[in-house]
């Protein structure tokens, strides 16, 4: 695991942006910490970006979906159990979106899903470990989707 530290000046001006978001596309990030500065004329955001070394995850064998476009299979990676678990939190998933009239990754994305799948968080607090499940998405949807994950036996798997 590394750290990359960044500031991006409270004025808009200068450098940093451009490097931070490089940084967030490229790799594979454990967690991002952000603090504003004030420092009058001078303020700015400090970033401390905590990066993965290991790659990025992907299907036994390479499998991806039918239309390959490099999207993992989730019913070959997962134990069967764990699918069902998985499909129950993708109907919750959708229920929301519809609801709200949002993509359903604005929800939760199917990776989110399935590592909430694997990891089996029991409170907000484990949730919110998850890589980009921030506090506005856990106070939404959290309670609902640890309440369906603990009904289908998720925590006990």
């Amino acid at each position: 695991m590394s750290y990359e530290f960044i500031q991006i000046p409270a004025s808009g001006t200068g450098g940093g942006k451009e490097e931070l978001n490089k940084l967030l596309r490229g790799g594979r990030i454990a967690s991002v910490r952000k603090e504003f500065v004030p420092n009058g004329e001078h303020s700015f955001w400090a970033f401390c970006v905590e990066v993965l070394d290991a790659p990025l995850p992907s299907a036994p064998g390479g499998k991806t979906r039918t239309g390959g476009k490099g999207r993992i299979d989730y019913k070959e990676v997962l134990s069967e159990a764990d699918f069902a678990v998985f499909a129950k939190l993708r109907e919750l998933r959708k229920t929301f979106a519809e609801k709200e009239a949002v993509p359903a990754y604005s929800v939760f994305t199917n990776e989110q899903l399935a590592t909430i799948v694997t990891e089996k968080p029991s409170s907000l607090a484990e949730l919110g470990k998850i890589n980009g499940l921030g506090e506005a998405r856990i106070k939404k949807y959290g309670e609902a989707f640890l309440a369906a994950l603990a009904s289908s036996g998720g925590e006990d798997q």
